[in-house]
Formats: C-alpha cells, sequence, structure tokens
C-alpha cells in the first residue's frame, strides 16, 4: 500500500542510548478502509480511494451513505485517492503496520494560518534596518516594489503583504523512528504541517 490517512497527535522527543534528543512528531495512522478500488478498464487508472475518521450518519449525505454502504462501512470524514495502487479489496482495513521503523515517508497536511501579515514575517525581509532620515515608522517596511515609467507597472508574483499559512505542505524523507501498532500510532523524526488534530496524508 502507497500510503494513509492519519491525524497529527502532537510533538515529542525520542532520546538516544547517548541520551541525544530526537524532536519527533506522534501520529494516528489509521485504521482506513478502502471505500473504492479504481481500474483502467472502469475508470482509466488504478487507484485506491481510503477513508478515515468517524462521521455521525445524520450529518452524513444520502449520496455517501451510499457509497460507505457498498464497502460495509460506517460513515468516514476524509476520504484521499492514492494513484497506481489498486491492489487491495473493497472493505479491507489498512493500519499502521504497511510502515517498517527506519524507512522514510513524504508526509502532507494544511500549514497553520497565520492570517495577513507583513513582508518581514512572510518573506524574511530585513526591513531597513537604521533608523536614519527620520524613518521612525519604516522598519518594517517592504521598500520599492517597482521601477519608473518602464514598465510602469508592478510585476505579478512580486513578494509583499498578504495571507501567510493556510497551505497545502508536503515534507520529504521523514524517517519513521518507531511504529506502535497496538495503539496504531506512528512517530516520525521532525515536524510535520498543521495544528494538533489535523488530518495529514503519509506516502511511501
Amino acid at each position: 500500500m502507497p500510503g494513509i490517512i492519519g491525524r497529527k497527535v502532537g510533538m515529542t522527543s525520542v532520546y538516544s542510548a547517548e541520551g541525544k534528543a530526537t524532536p519527533c512528531t506522534v501520529i494516528e495512522a489509521g485504521p482506513c478502509v478502502v471505500t473504492q478500488v479504481k481500474t483502467v478498464d472502469r475508470d482509466g487508472y488504478n487507484a485506491v480511494q481510503l477513508g478515515f475518521g468517524e462521521r455521525k450518519e445524520k450529518n452524513t449525505p444520502n449520496a455517501l451513505k451510499g457509497h460507505f454502504k457498498k464497502a460495509n462501512t460506517a460513515p468516514k470524514t476524509d476520504l484521499v485517492e492514492f494513484d497506481g495502487f489498486n491492489e487491495s479489496e473493497l472493505g479491507s482495513t489498512i493500519d499502521v503496520s504497511i510502515f517498517e521503523e527506519g524507512e522514510f515517508v513524504n508526509i502532507s497536511g494544511t500549514s497553520k494560518g497565520k492570517g495577513f501579515q507583513g513582508v518581514v514575517k512572510r518573506h524574511g525581509f530585513g526591513g531597513v534596518g537604521q533608523s536614519t532620515h527620520g524613518q521612525h515608522n519604516r522598519l518594517r517596511a517592504p521598500g520599492s516594489i517597482g521601477a519608473a515609467s518602464f514598465p510602469a507597472r508592478v510585476f505579478k508574483g512580486m513578494r509583499m503583504a498578504g495571507q501567510t499559512g493556510n497551505k497545502r505542505v508536503t515534507i520529504e524523507n521523514l524517517q519513521v523512528l518507531k511504529v506502535i501498532a497496538d495503539k496504531n500510532l506512528l512517530v516520525v523524526k521532525g515536524s510535520v504541517p498543521g495544528a494538533k488534530g489535523s488530518t495529514v496524508i503519509i506516502e511511501k
């Protein structure tokens, strides 16, 4: 199986035999149910759709109720499709045991939203730096954003103030430190995008 859906639990530290602390993230990975299997003959490509998280039936649309009924499972909150793989049966369960300690994974999630921010926080600008020539209120200003009468416009992609965070982010090559199968927990080295309790996608 190429991946699984999980939920970020939080961060902790793992200590080595020498006493070195390694920051790591704990993820509740699965169990996920195969809610749909796509094939080249029927859909044009191979893929497996996984469902994760419990959802109240009264809050589930009728179309999704029928979708989950085909897989003989309760309604799920999150549905994610993994392309290029269809070697699973409809209604089967995928858990954290598909991972091994020491292997590397890619984890995707939605980063924390930080609202509307200036260029210093959003892009790492240094600001004016020196409070000379009476610039009492220009320390965190962006400075010039264009040329003169030519091109007489601001180029697209100019780094300016705006909304920061709240974007889909993928962190590649995070090492799996521990697999706690009986609790469906995955401990990976380093940080993972998103707040505690947010949904993440773990891919091999």
